[in-house]
């Protein structure tokens, strides 16, 4: 009898043992899942600023582009506005050498 008493004081034994050991690695397992949780939220929250990131980019690049375009603009008005103005000098001059001619 004896013997079979040591043996169920020792299976409860190792049975509150394993209900710790079960506890423990709950608790642990919930805080696990807590961080994963917390890294998922900064990953979707960096994801998104790379998003946003990459949409500042394109409207920049876009700026650039129109940007270049006034300026190239700009030079095109300047380069009609000389073209005009020596094509205005050269019929003040033809006009001027007909005047002598007459």
């Amino acid at each position: 009898m004896a013997g079979l008493s040591t043996q169920m004081n020792v299976i409860v034994e190792k049975t509150k043992n394993l209900i710790q050991l079960c506890e423990a690695l709950q608790e642990e397992n919930d805080l696990l899942k807590l961080e994963v949780q917390s890294l998922q939220v900064a990953f979707q929250t960096s994801t998104d600023k790379v998003h946003q990131l990459e949409e500042k980019v394109k409207a920049l690049a876009v700026a650039k582009t129109l940007d270049d375009s006034e300026v190239d603009k700009e030079a095109i008005n300047e380069k009609i506005l000389d073209t005009k103005q020596k094509i205005n000098d050269f019929v003040r001059e033809i006009d001027r050498c007909i005047g002598l001619l007459k």
